[in-house]
């Protein structure tokens, strides 16, 4: 009997033709971001001779994305890469609700409930998260918010929910 592993191959789903499946598919969401800048600029005004209009940029950047994102693709195809890697959506997913928290509780709660509120939204998105520690880093960044906003920058932002301010 022999110590040493078998290694069973891995049974993919894919076409033998994608050999670097995360180039490939990498390479793919660029070009649907690409195509999205391209429709998203189509009804701006565009160049005329030497004078920028206000879609020449998203439509230059959005053709160079396009061309990486084929070339990227391009190389999932000819060359062999790693396998397509498994995905965590715990942070992201955290994060963004936590930005949707901020967006949607500024205005009825005002800042300082709102930014503790989404800091300690966005701490959930990992395991490791010590809540000794987050509370007081969600502190001092609450802290230096309101500092910062009202009376460094001059923004008149509310502060705390307006059934306080009455």
């Amino acid at each position: 009997m022999s110590d040493a592993p078998s290694h069973v191959p891995e049974q993919s789903i894919l076409p033998d033709w994608i050999r670097g499946p995360q180039d490939f598919f990498g390479g793919l969401a660029l070009v649907a971001i690409a195509l999205f800048a391209l429709w998203a600029s189509s009804d701006l005004q565009g160049m005329r001779g030497f004078s920028f209009g206000a879609g020449t940029a998203p439509r230059m950047f959005g053709v160079l994305l396009l061309a990486l994102g084929a070339g990227i693709t391009l190389v999932g195809i000819l060359t062999e890469g790693p396998a397509l890697a498994v995905y965590a959506w715990r942070g992201p997913l955290f994060v963004a609700l936590s930005v949707l928290t901020f967006a949607v509780s500024i205005r009825p709660m005002g800042m300082v409930f709102s930014a503790m509120a989404s800091f300690m939204i966005a701490a959930l998105g990992t395991h490791e998260t010590q809540w000794k520690e987050t509370f007081i880093v969600g502190v001092c960044l609450t802290t230096g918010c309101a500092l910062l906003f009202p009376y460094a920058l001059g923004l008149p932002l509310q502060m705390l929910p307006a059934f306080l301010n009455r």
